[in-house]
C-alpha cells in the first residue's frame, strides 16, 4: 500500500505540471487581459477619455508583466511556487494569491464537505430504502425527490429561498458567513448557530442535489446486486433479510459511488459556485468566475491548480477505499 501511493504520489508531479501548462494556456486564449479591465473602468467611472485610459492601462501592463511572452508569465509564476511557493500577486485583490486562496479555501472546504457527507449518507440511505422496497409509496415518493433533486437548477432554487428570506421573511444580513455582531468574536455555540442561520440554504441545496444522484445510483446498483446469485445463496442459508442486505449486497453496491469519490472532490469545491453567487458568499466558486471576468490570471491559473490537486488526491482516495471495501481489490489487478 505504501509503494502504491509513492508510486501515485510521483506521477501526479508530471501530471500537475502538464494540467499547470494547459490550463494557464487555456486561461490566456481569449483576448484582453487586465489591463482592458483598467481601461474600462477608467471610462465607464472615472470619465477618463479614451485615450488617456489606454495609455494607463499600456503602463499599467509593462509594470506588471502582462505584455511579456505567455511562455515568460508562466515560468515567471510556475517557478514562484516551486522555489518560494509563491503564487503570483492577485491584480484585482491587490494581495499576494496564497492569502486570496488561504481566504477562502478553508470555509469552501469546510462547506462542500458538510454538504458532501450530508449528501453521501442521506442519499444511500434512503436509497436502500427505495430498492428494498421497489414499487412501494415509499420508492414513489423518493423517485419524485430524486427526479427533482437531480433536474431543478441549483440557482433558480438559490433565487427562490433568497426572494422568500428577503421579501417575506425580512431577513437583512445576506451574503456573509456571520452577522455583523459576531465579528473578531471568539467562536462558541452562539457563533456557530449564527453560522448555520447565514449558510443553511447553501447546505440545503447542495445536498439536496447530491442526495438526489447519490439516491438513484444506490437504488439502482442495490436492485441489481439484489437479483444477484449469490443474495440468493445467503437467502436459501437462512440468513435475516437485513443481514443478506447490509453484510452481502450494500458493500457490493456501493462499488460506484466510491469511485465516484475520485471526481467528487474537484466538484465539491466548485459545486456552489451559483448558490455562492446568488448569496455573495466568498468562497472559491465566485472567486473564480470573477477573476476570469477581469483578466487576473494569476488568481484563476492557482484555483485551477488547486481544483487539480484535488481530482488526483480524490482518485488515490477511491483507490484506497475501494481495496478497503472490497478485498478482492488487488493494486495489480488481480483477485486472489
Amino acid at each position: 500500500m505504501l509503494r502504491f501511493l509513492v508510486i501515485r504520489v510521483l506521477g501526479a508531479i508530471p501530471l500537475l505540471f502538464l494540467l499547470s501548462v494547459v490550463t494557464f494556456a487555456i486561461i490566456q486564449a481569449p483576448p484582453g487581459d487586465y489591463g482592458d479591465y483598467i481601461r474600462s473602468m477608467l471610462m465607464n467611472q472615472g470619465g477618463v477619455p479614451a485615450e488617456q485610459a489606454e495609455a494607463q492601462a499600456e503602463v499599467y501592463r509593462e509594470a506588471n508583466g502582462l505584455n511579456d511572452p505567455l511562455v515568460v508569465q508562466y515560468f515567471r509564476w510556475i517557478t514562484g511556487i516551486v522555489t518560494r511557493f509563491d503564487f503570483g500577486h492577485s491584480l484585482y485583490y491587490n494581495k499576494p494569491v496564497g492569502q486570496v486562496v488561504t481566504e477562502r479555501l478553508p470555509a469552501t472546504i469546510m462547506l462542500a464537505l458538510t454538504c458532501h457527507i450530508l449528501a453521501s449518507f442521506l442519499g444511500i440511505g434512503l436509497g436502500i430504502i427505495a430498492a428494498t422496497r421497489q414499487y412501494s409509496w415509499a420508492d414513489t415518493l423518493l423517485g419524485v425527490i430524486s427526479f427533482l433533486g437531480m433536474t431543478i437548477p441549483r440557482f433558480l432554487l438559490a433565487i427562490i429561498i433568497l426572494y422568500i428570506l428577503v421579501f417575506r421573511m425580512g431577513v437583512n444580513e445576506i451574503g456573509s458567513f456571520n452577522s455583523a455582531y459576531w465579528g473578531g468574536q471568539p467562536w462558541g455555540w452562539g457563533r456557530f448557530v449564527d453560522l448555520m442561520a447565514h449558510i443553511w440554504p447553501v447546505i440545503f441545496i447542495a445536498t439536496f442535489g447530491g442526495l438526489a444522484y447519490n439516491m438513484r445510483v444506490m437504488r439502482a446498483n442495490l436492485l441489481d446486486v439484489l437479483n444477484s446469485q449469490y443474495v440468493e445463496t445467503a437467502r436459501a442459508k437462512g440468513l435475516p433479510e437485513g443481514a443478506v442486505i447490509m453484510k452481502h449486497a450494500v458493500p457490493n453496491a456501493l462499488h460506484p459511488l466510491v469511485a465516484y469519490q475520485g471526481v467528487v472532490l474537484p466538484y465539491m469545491l466548485t459545486g456552489e459556485i451559483e448558490v455562492a453567487i446568488v448569496f455573495g458568499l466568498a468562497t472559491v466558486g465566485p472567486a473564480i468566475v470573477g477573476s476570469m471576468g477581469v483578466g487576473d490570471v494569476y488568481v484563476t491559473a492557482t484555483f485551477m491548480l488547486v481544483l487539480a490537486t484535488t481530482l488526483i488526491i480524490g482518485n488515490i482516495i477511491a483507490d484506497l477505499l475501494l481495496v478497503a471495501l472490497d478485498p478482492r481489490v488487488r493494486l495489480g489487478g488481480n483477485a486472489e
